[in-house]
C-alpha cells in the first residue's frame, strides 16, 4: 500500500538564543539562517524547505520572542504572530536549565492551537538522568506537549529523532513548493544575512543592534557574481566603528563576508561594502520597509 504524502509548516518558537536558526540549519542539513552568540540575531521569519518522496516539511525559523523596545522589534513579533497562525506543528525549544513558568509564560502569551512537540536544548550541559527526568517534569506540567525531546543542536544530538517525531503529526498533504525549492527568499536576502552575521562576529556592544544590510546590486556574471551593499548605521560614531582605523575592519568584514557567500553560492564573490548612516532608522516606517522589515 503507497504510503500517503505529508505535508505542513513546522514553526520554531522560543525566546532569544535558545538555538532555533542552529536547529533549523541541522535539520535541513543546509547554513540558511545565521548564527550568533548574541541575542536577537534572527530578525526575519526564514523558511527552510525539506522535501523527501513522501513528505515536504516547511520549517520557519522565527525570531526570538522578546518585550518590543523599538518599531524594528514590533515587525519582528509580528512575523512571530504570523508563524502561529499558519503552524500545523509548532517546535517549542528552550534550554532544558531554562525557568519553566517563565518559558509557560513565553509561550502561552502566543495562544498556539497546534500539536506542540517541546525540544529541550543543550542536554548535553545536564548528565545526570534523574535531574533531566526531573527537569523534563517541571516543563511537561506547564507546557503540556504531544511529545517531549532532550536534544542539543549544535552537537547534533537526537536531532535525527525529530523529524519522525512531527512526521507522526503532520497533514496529509500534497506539496507546497517545486523539490528544488529550499527557501522562498531570493538569494540577494541571504547575502545581506551572511554580511550581517559577520558584523555580529566582527563589532561590540550595540554596533550589530544598530546596523542593517540593504542589498542594492546582485549581478551574475559568468565567472563571478558582483554585488554592492549599503550597511546601515544609526548614527556617524558608529560609521567610525564600523570602519576601523584606516579602514581595516570594514576590510575584514568585507572579506569575511565574501568568503561565507562564496561557500553558499559556490562561485566567485566581487563584495563592495558601504556604510550609509540613518539616524533612528529602526523607528521608521520607511526605512524598516525598505530594509526588507
Amino acid at each position: 500500500m503507497e504510503t500517503a504524502h505529508k505535508a505542513g509548516f513546522v514553526n520554531i518558537f522560543g525566546p532569544p538564543n535558545a538555538g532555533k536558526s542552529t536547529l533549523m540549519n541541522a535539520l535541513l542539513g543546509e547554513r540558511l539562517a545565521i548564527v550568533s552568540p548574541k541575542v536577537q540575531t534572527t530578525r526575519h521569519r526564514i523558511l527552510g524547505i525539506l522535501t523527501e518522496e513522501n513528505y515536504q516539511i516547511i520549517f520557519s525559523d522565527t525570531p526570538g520572542i522578546i518585550d518590543p523596545q523599538y518599531k524594528l522589534h514590533s515587525r519582528m513579533m509580528q512575523q512571530v504572530r504570523s508563524a502561529v497562525e499558519d503552524a500545523d506543528v509548532a517546535l517549542l525549544m528552550t534550554d532544558i536549565t531554562d525557568d519553566p513558568a517563565e518559558f509557560a509564560t513565553l509561550i502561552g502569551a502566543l495562544d498556539l492551537k497546534t500539536p506542540k512537540i517541546l525540544l529541550l536544548n543543550k542536554v548535553d550541559l545536564v548528565t545526570d538522568k534523574e535531574r533531566q527526568a526531573e527537569l523534563v517534569k517541571g516543563f511537561e506540567e506547564k507546557i503540556r506537549p504531544e511529545k517531549t525531546m532532550l536534544i542539543s543542536a549544535l552537537k547534533k544530538i537526537n536531532t535525527k529523532k525529530i523529524v519522525p517525531a512531527i512526521l507522526k503529526l503532520l497533514p496529509e498533504a500534497p506539496a507546497f513548493y517545486p523539490d528544488e525549492d529550499i527557501s522562498d527568499r531570493p538569494m540577494r536576502f541571504f547575502v545581506s544575512e551572511m554580511i550581517r552575521e559577520k558584523i555580529y562576529a566582527l563589532y561590540e556592544q550595540e554596533i550589530p543592534y544598530h546596523t542593517a544590510v540593504l542589498v542594492q546590486t546582485y549581478e551574475e556574471l559568468p565567472h563571478v557574481t558582483r554585488i554592492r551593499a549599503d550597511i546601515i548605521a544609526t548614527r556617524e560614531t558608529q560609521k567610525m566603528i564600523l570602519l576601523g582605523q584606516g579602514g581595516s575592519m570594514i576590510k575584514k568584514l568585507g572579506m569575511q563576508a565574501r568568503e561565507s557567500i562564496e561557500t553558499f553560492l559556490g562561485k566567485k564573490v566581487y563584495l563592495e561594502l558601504f556604510i550609509k548612516v540613518r539616524p533612528k532608522w529602526r523607528e521608521n516606517d520607511n526605512y524598516l520597509k525598505e530594509y526588507g522589515y
